[in-house]
């Protein structure tokens, strides 16, 4: 019985540490980073954002040819059409926009993961598609939260959680009239899929056949991408050079994107 009964006590002390411990385990997930990353980015567009001259719609999912895409926020104003990519990330970044794949490294962690800008290319132009409007009155915007700095010279549209606000106010010339802007919002209001779990589910989906697809095409490409070295110096992608001057001139090269920042360079065996 006395054993029971620590037993009880003790586990009686335990129960006060699940709440904790389920709190601490949603926080540092990959859901809640990314739902606190478009919370932080819609706070400051409502913030410092004029909502007489801009009008904000988050989390919109559209129909393609082949499934869903979903777009984090969407600014409509008489300045353009801004589509919102948030990227909730930590460490350093590499990358610039001709880049398929960015590096993001921490400590002696060093990872790829699919070129954002990339990523909202596919968001700009189904929304084009849909308002049928010039393709280059929309403007993508990729915003990273979190504690991550960029290493490499980023576009102008790359930027951190406030300077998103500064890039599109950047854009001060009228492309549209205040009936037309009503009009585009009513297009994305009326085009985008009801919200709901089985809208999520269904893009959830279509997301994971891809990422398997592209794994597939990874497979088959493998010999490729490992020809394809990362600057074991600052993480940045190295490409393939050949030397013009010296005792190696005509040799072939592999040599860091990061240059002139950083000289690394790896002979081609």
């Amino acid at each position: 019985m006395d054993f029971i009964a620590l037993f009880s006590g003790v586990l009686g002390k335990l129960w006060y540490f699940i709440p904790f411990i389920v709190f601490v385990t949603v926080v540092k997930s990959a859901w809640f980073k990314g739902v606190f990353g478009e919370f932080l980015v819609n706070f400051l567009l409502k913030k410092f954002l004029p909502q007489e001259q801009y009008t904000l719609i988050k989390n919109v999912t559209l129909p393609t040819e082949n499934g869903t895409t979903q777009i984090d926020h969407i600014v409509v104003s008489q300045f353009g059409v801004f589509v919102i990519e948030t990227k909730n990330m930590k460490g350093w970044i590499f990358g610039n926009a001709k880049q398929k794949q960015w590096t993001q490294k921490i400590f002696k962690y060093t990872g790829k993961f699919q070129n954002p800008l990339h990523q909202n290319y596919k968001h700009t132009q189904t929304l084009a598609a849909c308002l049928d409007i010039p393709s280059e009155l929309i403007y993508s915007v990729i915003v990273f939260i979190g504690d991550s700095t960029f290493k490499t010279k980023m576009p102008e549209n790359v930027t951190y959680a406030r300077g998103c606000v500064e890039y599109i106010k950047t854009k001060n010339e009228r492309h549209f009239t205040a009936e037309q802007v009503a009009e585009i919002v009513s297009v994305i209001e009326a085009g985008r899929l009801s919200r709901g779990l089985k809208t999520n589910l269904a893009h959830n989906q279509h997301v994971k056949t891809i990422i398997q697809s592209r794994q597939s095409a990874d497979i088959v490409s493998d010999e490729k991408e490992n020809s394809e070295p990362v600057c074991p110096k600052c993480g940045s992608a190295m490409t393939l050079r050949v030397a013009k001057k010296g005792k190696n001139a005509g040799n072939q090269f592999w040599g860091c994107t990061n240059f002139p920042q950083c000289r690394k360079v790896i002979g081609v065996n």
